[in-house]
């Protein structure tokens, strides 16, 4: 999300607002006065997240951040790659949205009943949420606690919360969810190439090479021309290397990353060219990935450059074979000889 995006959620979080909630009055204790039950928590929020520039998640002590670098929110500890714009979105909205319903404890015994105990705990469940602007200071902090379940249908979500220093602790009207996990932060999808637009591939590993070309509405090996009997499926596979490809990991293209094993060139009908450069770590698989296009597919193939350039994605082991695949991983299963009939017996 950039700030052109972060601007329209601004804009978005302000016609809602003026919309108006209702709820009924309640009488509070002299000291809640200041806040009273059913006002946004944090009034007047949507203005200063154009300003956002850093969230912070402690979770148990431990920080997870998202940070907007070059115009791009990105996980702090993964070098700042992207993460999804729908779920920073809904977060950012949740906060503006965010109304007090009624206070719940003030008694520092009873918060880890609502999960909002203090988050510095190495057994806590709660999460201290920090949004920090441009200048280094917070706009809002906000410890979130346990939603609460509601069955009924078209209700608001509800969570518990309680501001920082402070011993009171409410019941909150909003779709907040807060994430420690940098996993549900990432965006992982990679590329999806529909198997049928593949028309060709080549495979090298070393000395070996592999060519694949289509014939009708299937992929089959070109080069060598002599080689045992292949199984389709496992041939449909390389076809297959990148429909809706995820990753599991993600680091810099810099870093260091066990052996390589070879390159995957995977060309389609419509002038996209991705280049695969695959490395194994352990058993692990990492591939750094390039797109180049020609015709229709130039567009696709900048997007793609832009998106992928300068990361290494850890794919699933499997993704080996379909990547650089050599004759033994295509060979069909030899089928067990013919049993050698018993003599009859005289």
């Amino acid at each position: 999300m950039n700030n052109r995006s972060l601007s329209m959620l601004v804009v978005a979080a302000g016609m809602a607002l003026g919309g108006g909630w209702y709820f009924g009055s309640r009488t509070l204790p002299q000291e809640q006065k200041a806040v009273d039950a059913g006002q946004t928590m944090f009034p007047g929020l949507a203005p200063k997240l154009q300003k956002a520039a850093r969230i912070e998640v402690i979770f148990q002590g431990k920080p997870t951040v998202v940070a907007l670098k070059d115009g791009r929110w990105g996980l702090a500890d993964r070098a700042g790659y992207p993460v999804r714009d729908t779920k920073l979105h809904a977060m950012l909205t949740a906060l503006t949205e965010l109304r007090l319903v009624e206070p719940r404890t003030s008694d520092p015994a009873s918060f880890a009943r609502l999960g909002v105990e203090d988050p510095t705990q190495a057994e806590a469940n709660s999460h201290l949420l920090r949004v920090v602007d441009t200048d280094g200071k917070p706009i809002l902090e906000v410890i979130t606690g346990h939603r609460r379940m509601r069955t009924q249908g078209k209700v608001d979500e509800q969570v518990y919360v309680r501001r920082p220093n402070e011993n009171q602790a409410w019941l909150a009207e909003g779709a907040l969810q807060v994430d420690h996990d940098p996993a549900q932060w990432l965006d992982r999808d990679v590329v999806n190439v529909a198997h049928g637009r593949v028309v060709s591939v080549v495979a090298t590993r070393g000395d070996s090479k592999l060519v694949f070309g289509r014939e009708g509405d299937k992929l089959v090996l070109k080069e060598p021309a002599e080689h045992p009997k292949l199984e389709d499926y496992k041939i449909e596979d390389v076809s297959r290397a990148f429909e809706s490809t995820t990753f599991q990991e993600v680091r810099p293209a810099t870093d260091p990353i066990g052996e390589k094993l070879g390159t995957g060139v995977f060309a389609t009908d419509d002038g996209l060219t991705l280049t695969a450069t695959v490395f194994k770590a352990d058993k692990d698989i990492w591939v750094s990935l390039t797109a180049t296009g020609t015709g229709k597919a130039e567009a696709e193939a900048a997007a793609l450059s832009k998106k992928l350039g300068g990361w290494l994605y850890q794919l699933g082991s499997w993704k080996e074979a379909a990547l650089v695949p050599q004759i033994d991983d295509l060979k069909a299963a030899e089928k067990p000889a013919d049993p050698v009939p018993e003599p009859a017996k005289q």
